[in-house]
């Protein structure tokens, strides 16, 4: 129950900061002013009412110590950039967090492919582990796994392929994966589909018919 809608409204601030992050209970609590009983009930009612949702992590047969805690997004990116503080395109193109943005709507976009197939409960994750390797999305289809990897970035780097390498050499049956970055080629480099916002679809429904 929300008794205080000024602490309530710093409070999605505060998720908004947060979005594509591991959620911290105690940080955020303490942030807002309220006990983490408190954060987890406020974020069941922003779940249940389809504002933010909880990214959980991937466990797999994995060796190395997997991150237990989920990440937050937003369901609508706008809202998250209004949140923010973001009133103009301008400002997203030189705003610390566009890249969380970004990530933020390929997982929703990724969500919504699903979600038009009739399949309300997609396997969604995403990996990392302790030593700092990750893949920001992760779809699990039966016993087989695709790796996204999602960057804002325009040009493309050797180092954006690390967590998908990473991630296929620790997983079995995983796939190359699928890399969506901000530029404008689509290729598939070293068995990766390389993907822009444009061809994300197509790509989408090559991948998961």
């Amino acid at each position: 129950m929300v008794r205080d809608l000024t602490v309530f409204q710093r409070f999605m601030g505060l998720c908004a900061g947060r979005t594509g992050q591991l959620i911290n209970y105690a940080r955020l609590g303490n942030d807002a002013g309220v006990a983490q009983t408190t954060v987890k009930e406020w974020l069941s009612l922003l779940e249940a009412s389809y504002i933010c949702f909880r990214l959980p992590p991937f466990f797999g047969n994995i060796s190395k110590r997997l991150v237990k805690s989920p990440k937050l997004y937003f369901y609508d990116v706008g809202l998250a950039a209004y949140l923010m503080g973001i009133n103009s395109v301008e400002q997203i193109s030189t705003h610390p967090l566009r890249g969380m943005l970004m990530e933020n709507m390929i997982v929703t976009e990724v969500m919504k492919h699903f979600f038009n197939k009739g399949q309300n409960r997609p396997g969604l994750m995403f990996y990392r582990d302790s030593n700092g390797n990750e893949v920001d999305l992760v779809v699990q289809r039966g016993a087989d796994t695709v790796p996204i990897e999602i960057k804002s970035a325009a040009t493309i780097n050797r180092d954006f392929f690390k967590g998908l390498k990473k991630f296929k050499s620790s997983v079995d049956r995983a796939d190359d994966g699928i890399l969506i970055y901000g530029g404008s080629e689509t290729r598939v480099q070293n068995g990766v589909q390389i993907a822009n916002l444009n061809s994300l679809h197509e790509v989408l429904s090559r991948y998961f018919a």
